[in-house]
C-alpha cells in the first residue's frame, strides 16, 4: 500500500533509497551520592569520558574527505573545542567534589545552565548552537553508560545512499551524515530557516521537516522516495510512481549540473536590467566557495563567530587578521562586515555570566547594535579593526538592527571617532568607507527614508524582518507555519524599502533566506531589487532566473500581490510570475 506523508519541503532534490530510523538514545541521567573515598576517582571517570569523547571526534573527522565543504569539518572541530572548555570540564569537576555528585549528574546540571544562556539569545543562528552543547555532553553521557557510537557517526558506509527518518537533527548530525553518503532526511519536528536546514541546503541534501510522527509510520530499511521542494514522502511507492521519481531525479541533477554554465556570465535579465549577486560569509573558510559560486562579492559578513565560546572578546589584532585574511581573500571585489549582531546580554563574555538577570523576552531586550551602543569599548575595538582592514581592500561597514536615529547617529560618531584615532597613530584605512544600516524590523522599514539620507547604503534582513513584522519565532515549531514572506506587511515594508533607495539614489540590498529562495526572485525583481546577497549555493540558480527574466514581460499585475490579504492567492499570484515567458 502507498503511504505519502506531507510536512515542509526545506532543500529541494529528489531521493531514492531506503529507511534508516534514526533513534537518539538518550541515557537515563540520576543524581546519586558518591562516597567520599571515590570522590576523585568520580572525577577521573568524568575526565576519561571527555577524553574518549575528543578521541572519537578526532575518528570521525580523520575520516572527512579531503574535498567536503568547510561546514563539515568546522562543526566538528567546534564540539572539540567544546570538549577543551573550562565550562564542560573544570565546572562538573568542581561539583563533583562539592555536591558529592556522580558525575552524570554534574555534567547535566552545567548542561542546563548552557542551555539556558542559549535559550535567552534572540539571534536564530547563536540560539540553534545550543544543539551543539547538547551534542556534545550527550556524546559524554553515552560514553559514561558504556553505550556503544550512534550508526551515523561510524564511517563504514552502512548509511550510504539511505532516508534517515528522526525525531530531529543537530547541524553536527547534518553533517556527519553528509560525508557518509546519505540520501536525503526526514524529521519531526523543525523549520524551513533552522540552523540544520539551512545546512541542508548548503550541503544540497533533499529535507523535509515536520512530518508529524513519521517514526510511526515507517520501517526500517523500507525503500521510500523523498521530494524535498514538495515536502513529500512515499513510502510503497508502485512502479508508475517510482518511474515518474526516477525521472525527475534525473531532471533535477540535470539541471544543477547545467548552472555551472553560467558561472563566467554577467548577470543581467533578457531585457538589459544588469543584477549584483554577492554571497553570505560567516567564516574565513567559506571564501574559496564564494569565489568558485562567480559571487561579484560579499553582501553580509558574520562577524559572531569571532565572539563565541570564548572568556573574553577579540582584541584588535585579531580581528584585524581575520577581516584582512577576508578581504584579500575576495581580490579586490567588496566585502560587507556586519558589526557584532549578538543576541540579548549574552555572550560578550562566550555567555558565561550565567547569574545575570534572565530576560523576559530577548528578541526585544539588548541586542545588536544596541549591545554594540552599550559597548563601546568592544565595539571601539571592531570598528578600529574593520577600518584597519579597509586599507587592504574594499569594505563596507553594516550595522544591525537601527530602529532609531540616535542609534545610527551615534554608531557613526564612534566610527568617525575612531578614524580620528588612527589618523593621531598614522595608521592606514580607506577615508571613503561606505556606511549602511540593516532594515530589520518594522520601524526601520517604515522609516527607511530617514535613515537613507544618513547612510551609503540599506540591506534587508528579512529573516528578522518576517518574524518581527508576524510576531512569530522562526524556530518555534508550534509557530513557524506562519512564518510567510508573501504576508502583504512583508511585502510592503519591503517595497517600501527600495523606494527609499530610489528616491535617494543609494543602493538596497537583501541579505536574508528570501534573497536566495528561487520562488521569489522574479518578484524581487519586478520589486526593484537590484543587489542579491544569498548563500553562495544558491547563487548560481538565481543568476539562472535572472538572466532568463525579461522584466518587461511579467504580467501587469506583478506588485498587486502586496494587497493579496489570502495566503492561497498569493501563491497563485507568485506561479504566475514565475510561469516560463515566451519571447
Amino acid at each position: 500500500m502507498t503511504l505519502e506523508l506531507q510536512g515542509i519541503g526545506v532543500s529541494r532534490g529528489i531521493a531514492i533509497g531506503r529507511a534508516h530510523i534514526l533513534f537518539h538514545n538518550q541515557p537515563d541521567v540520576r543524581e546519586y551520592l558518591i562516597p567520599a573515598f571515590s570522590i576523585e576517582q568520580e572525577v577521573e571517570r568524568l575526565l576519561d569520558a571527555i577524553e574518549q569523547a575528543k578521541q572519537q571526534l578526532k575518528s570521525i573527522r580523520n575520516h572527512i574527505p579531503a574535498n567536503a565543504p568547510a561546514d563539515v569539518t568546522s562543526f566538528i572541530d567546534t564540539h572539540i573545542l567544546m570538549l577543551n572548555d573550562s565550562s564542560l570540564t573544570k565546572v562538573p569537576v568542581e561539583m563533583i567534589r562539592q555536591r558529592r555528585c556522580n558525575a552524570e549528574w554534574a555534567l547535566q546540571l552545567q548542561r542546563d545552565a548552557l542551555i539556558n544562556v542559549f535559550n535567552e539569545m534572540d539571534d536564530p543562528y547563536l540560539r540553534t548552537r545550543r544543539d551543539d552543547v547538547d551534542h556534545v555532553v550527550n556524546r559524554i553521557h553515552r560514553i559514561l553508560a558504556d553505550q556503544e557510537v550512534a550508526d551515523h557517526e561510524i564511517a563504514d558506509g552502512r548509511l550510504k545512499g539511505h532516508i534517515i527518518i528522526a525525531e530531529d537533527l543537530t547541524p553536527a548530525d547534518t553533517v556527519l551524515m553528509q560525508h557518509q553518503g546519505i540520501a536525503a532526511f526526514v524529521t519531526e519536528h523543525g523549520g524551513a530557516t533552522s540552523h540544520t536546514t539551512i545546512l541542508a541546503r548548503s550541503l544540497g541534501i533533499p529535507a523535509i521537516v515536520g512530518v508529524e510522527s513519521v517514526r510511526r509510520y515507517v520501517q526500517d530499511n523500507e525503500p521510500l522516495i523523498v521530494d524535498g521542494e514538495a515536502g513529500i514522502m512515499i513510502a510503497g511507492a508502485d512502479e508508475g510512481t517510482l518511474r515518474e521519481y526516477q525521472q525527475r531525479r534525473i531532471a533535477f541533477d540535470e539541471h544543477i549540473s547545467s548552472l555551472s554554465r553560467y558561472k563566467s556570465q554577467p548577470t543581467r535579465t533578457r531585457d538589459g536590467k544588469t543584477i549584483t549577486l554577492l554571497a553570505n560569509a560567516e567564516l574565513p573558510e567559506d571564501i574559496s566557495t564564494i569565489t568558485n559560486a562567480g559571487a561579484q562579492g560579499i553582501g553580509l559578513y558574520r562577524t559572531e563567530f569571532l565572539y563565541m565560546n570564548r572568556l573574553a572578546p577579540p582584541e584588535e589584532e585579531e580581528q584585524l587578521a581575520a577581516y584582512r585574511d577576508v578581504v584579500e581573500g575576495m581580490n579586490n571585489q567588496p566585502v560587507t562586515i556586519r558589526t557584532f549582531d549578538l543576541g540579548a546580554d549574552k555572550t560578550v563574555d562566550g555567555g558565561r555570566h550565567l547569574t545575570q538577570t534572565v530576560v523576559t523576552n530577548p528578541a526585544l531586550g539588548l541586542r545588536a547594535i544596541r549591545l554594540c551602543l552599550t559597548q563601546p569599548a568592544m565595539f571601539r575595538t571592531q570598528l578600529r579593526a574593520i577600518l584597519r582592514a579597509s586599507a587592504y581592500g574594499k569594505i563596507k561597514i553594516m550595522f544591525p538592527m537601527i530602529s532609531t536615529m540616535h542609534e545610527l547617529l551615534q554608531a557613526r560618531n564612534l566610527l568617525e571617532q575612531c578614524k580620528i584615532e588612527l589618523d593621531k597613530e598614522g595608521l592606514e584605512y580607506d577615508r571613503q568607507v561606505e556606511i549602511g544600516a540593516m532594515i530589520e524590523i518594522p520601524a526601520s522599514a517604515v522609516c527607511a527614508e530617514m535613515f537613507a539620507r544618513h547612510v551609503d547604503f540599506l540591506s534587508i534582513g528579512t529573516n528578522d524582518l518576517i518574524q518581527y513584522t508576524l510576531a512569530i519565532d522562526r524556530i518555534d515549531d508550534t509557530v513557524n507555519y506562519l512564518y510567510d514572506p508573501l504576508h502583504p506587511a512583508v511585502l510592503r515594508l519591503i517595497h517600501m524599502t527600495l523606494e527609499a533607495g530610489r528616491k535617494f539614489n543609494i543602493p538596497v540590498s537583501m541579505c536574508g533566506e528570501m534573497a536566495g529562495d528561487p520562488r521569489y526572485a522574479r518578484l524581487l525583481l519586478a520589486m526593484g531589487l537590484e543587489h542579491f546577497s544569498m548563500h553562495p549555493n544558491a547563487l548560481l540558480e538565481i543568476k539562472q532566473i535572472i538572466n532568463e527574466t525579461d522584466l518587461s514581460l511579467l504580467p501587469d499585475n506583478t506588485l498587486s500581490i502586496m494587497q493579496v490579504s489570502d495566503a492561497l492567492e498569493a501563491d497563485m499570484l507568485l506561479e504566475q510570475i514565475n510561469a516560463p515567458i515566451h519571447h
